[in-house]
């Protein structure tokens, strides 16, 4: 009984996952714009201002 109830949980939640990538094919985390740290000397960005090292922004 437990073995059912928890294939059932598992299909349901795929099929949730299907549904949502149909309706919200782009969202996720793949959708980042800028990079979370700083090429230039690797510290990582918090925020949306330039880095602490100055070199870019």
């Amino acid at each position: 009984m437990l073995v059912k109830i928890i294939l059932l949980f598992l299909l349901a939640m795929g099929l949730v996952g299907m549904i949502g990538k149909l309706f919200f094919p782009g969202s996720g985390p793949v959708l980042r714009r800028r990079s979370a740290y700083c090429p230039d000397c690797g510290r990582p960005r918090i925020g949306k201002g330039p880095c602490a090292c100055g070199k870019r922004t």
